[in-house]
């Protein structure tokens, strides 16, 4: 009997044991997942307002080249810390904001834009929303089509009077055995 509860009281251990790793680990994981969150924030000192608001819409008007669809303001990665600082200096330097755009555009290609000009390289990317919305709609239109028109086919036509009248016939039937249960 004693050795069945020093079994029991050493299987508590192992468990009371095993919650304790799993605590500790998941302490540690959580710790390494906000360490992101403690990252440096840039600051930039500007002369005036316009200057602090061109600098604020380009960056949300840039794309992070190594982001997966990020702008330069939600970009923690590197190459975004260097363009933000690269977009300051040129604003700095009295550049225009298509200057800035043209310069990065140059090293980075039209990719950096999240809104390209209309060239002989981007127009699928105008016109296809267009032309997947047409195609949706005719689709959409054959289908309905086809479907009146089998319909047709099938010899349904419209019920007379008496069919009307013999249709109600039944369901006060129904409605009656309905009701009698």
């Amino acid at each position: 009997m004693a050795r069945s509860q020093s079994e029991h009281c050493s299987g508590i251990g192992r468990s009371v044991s095993k919650i304790i790793v799993t605590l500790i680990f998941s302490a540690l994981l959580s710790l390494t997942m906000v360490s992101g969150s403690f990252a440096a924030i840039d600051t930039y000192q500007f002369d005036n307002d316009e200057l602090k608001d061109r600098f604020h819409r380009l960056n949300e008007e840039l794309r992070c080249p190594k982001c997966q669809n990020q702008n330069l303001t939600g970009s923690n990665s590197p190459i975004s810390r260097d363009l933000r600082a690269q977009v300051y200096r040129l604003l700095n330097e009295g550049k225009s904001d298509d200057q800035i755009k043209t310069y990065l555009v140059e090293r980075y290609g039209e990719y950096i834009l999240y809104r390209p000009k209309w060239s002989k390289h981007t127009w699928m990317l105008w016109l296809a929303p267009v032309l997947l919305l047409a195609i949706g709609i005719a689709i959409v239109t054959t289908i309905v089509r086809r479907s009146a028109t089998t319909t047709e086919q099938a010899g349904q036509t419209p019920l007379d009077a008496s069919d009307k009248e013999r249709l109600k016939q039944l369901m006060k039937q129904t409605n009656k055995a309905g009701d009698d249960n």
